[in-house]
């Protein structure tokens, strides 16, 4: 028989009828002789909810206790999504992440999964039944409950998909599918019949919202095709998988965007050898992530160092570096939280001259300046400032004839 993993995220499981329209679905296709493992999140703003009740109490809630009290939500997503199922004819049994099998690190809200114990969710689905597991959750090597970060259960998902060898993994959200761009800032914005895993991976990394990053990186690991729909709709939806058409006449595939940006420079650090290492290892120690990278090297043999971090982590970065940055002997410390990014990403823009100049001709066109530009092989990322962003989707879409994809 086919086995698909299905995942809901927390605005298709929002509300008690959603859930009972989902199990419906679900029965539907059990009924038909596929079997069914469902991954859920937790009901609507249910995770946020917690934290607050969490940071009601303390300034700084422990991370192990956070975990404990966050993976709650998606404990009663399972349990009501199974009672549903149940309601309704359809054989079902409800797992935390712990009672699925999945074993991570012990780094509390950001836990990695080390290995997924399929037996029992075998052993399920073998008697004819639905699975539905909580995601987003997992147990550590000393029995404590771990979560994987925010977006987790598309994580969840995906690997639990392919530790069963599933013949796909369908991520369930509120939105068609992915598209050309945000369809709340680009109207004419197309959503893809198919995308590949580098392109995929890039527009989650950078501002696309409905696939959480791990979750493709995973899926382009182990080529598990990755099906995003609506879930209250009938509509195809985008694949993602290995074969996505790479030399469409269109080599452009998507404009992404986000606005929580900030960049820390530091000012006449002394240009040797060591100094960047020190800085960044530092901000490693500590979980900051870095994205972009510039220096400048002066004439007087000191340099300005620029990187940008997440806004929230900016004076975190800050109170890191300091001390570092004095010690070195650099003369001065700015941050500027105000800017955004604008990405264009597509596969087919390897070794196809003329995407870059195309980008900043059609920003200075709207006098939108670039503060910093980061590439790989497949995009080009534009920091700007916040209040351009929106326009410059609109001006890069336009650029790129996306409509026409």
């Amino acid at each position: 028989m086919p086995l698909i993993v299905q995942k809901y995220g927390g605005s298709s499981v929002a509300t008690i009828d959603k859930i009972k329209s989902i199990a419906q679905k679900v029965c539907k296709l059990h009924a038909t002789g596929v079997d069914v493992v469902l991954v859920v999140s937790a009901m609507g703003k249910t995770t946020d909810g917690l934290i607050e009740l969490a940071y009601s109490i303390a300034a700084r809630p422990a991370a192990r206790e956070m975990d404990m009290l966050c993976a709650t939500g998606e404990l009663v997503s399972a349990s009501l999504m199974a009672v549903a199922l149940q309601d309704i004819g359809c054989p079902a049994i409800a797992f935390s992440g712990v009672q699925a099998g999945m074993n991570t690190t012990a780094e509390h809200m950001r836990a990695r999964i080390d290995k997924i114990d399929v037996r029992r969710l075998n052993a399920e689905i073998k008697e004819g039944k639905v699975v539905v597991v909580a995601g987003f959750q997992g147990i550590d090597q000393k029995g404590d409950i771990t979560t994987l970060g925010r977006g987790g259960s598309d994580t969840s998902a995906v690997a639990i998909a392919i530790a069963l060898k599933a013949d796909e993994c369908r991520i369930f959200t509120d939105v068609d599918g992915i598209y050309t761009a945000d369809p709340h800032i680009v109207e004419e914005a197309v959503c893809l019949k198919e995308i590949n895993y580098p392109e995929m991976l890039e527009m989650a990394t950078y501002g696309a919202k409905v696939m959480h990053a791990r979750a493709v990186e995973l899926g382009g690991i182990y080529n598990m095709p990755i099906l995003v729909a609506n879930s209250h709709k009938d509509v195809p939806g985008t694949l993602i998988h290995k074969g996505a058409n790479m030399e469409s006449r269109n080599k452009a595939t998507g404009i992404t965007s986000t606005i929580n940006i900030a960049k820390v420079t530091v000012v006449g650090v002394p240009d040797r050898p060591g100094v960047s290492a020190k800085l960044f290892g530092v901000l490693a120690a500590k979980g900051i992530s870095v994205d972009t990278i510039v220096q400048n090297s002066g004439l007087d043999g000191t340099t300005d160092l620029s990187f940008t971090v997440a806004r929230n982590e900016a004076e975190e970065a800050l109170e890191i570096i300091r001390d570092v940055a004095k010690e070195l002997g650099a003369k001065d410390i700015y941050v500027d939280k105000s800017l955004g990014e604008v990405s264009l990403i597509g596969s087919g823009m390897q070794n196809t001259p003329g995407y870059a100049s195309t980008m900043f001709n059609a920003l200075a066109e709207r006098n939108i300046n670039i503060n910093l530009i980061t590439t790989s092989e497949i995009r080009i990322t534009c920091i700007i400032d916040e209040t351009a962003v929106k326009e410059a989707v609109k001006v890069l879409h336009k650029a790129f004839e996306l409509e026409n994809k």
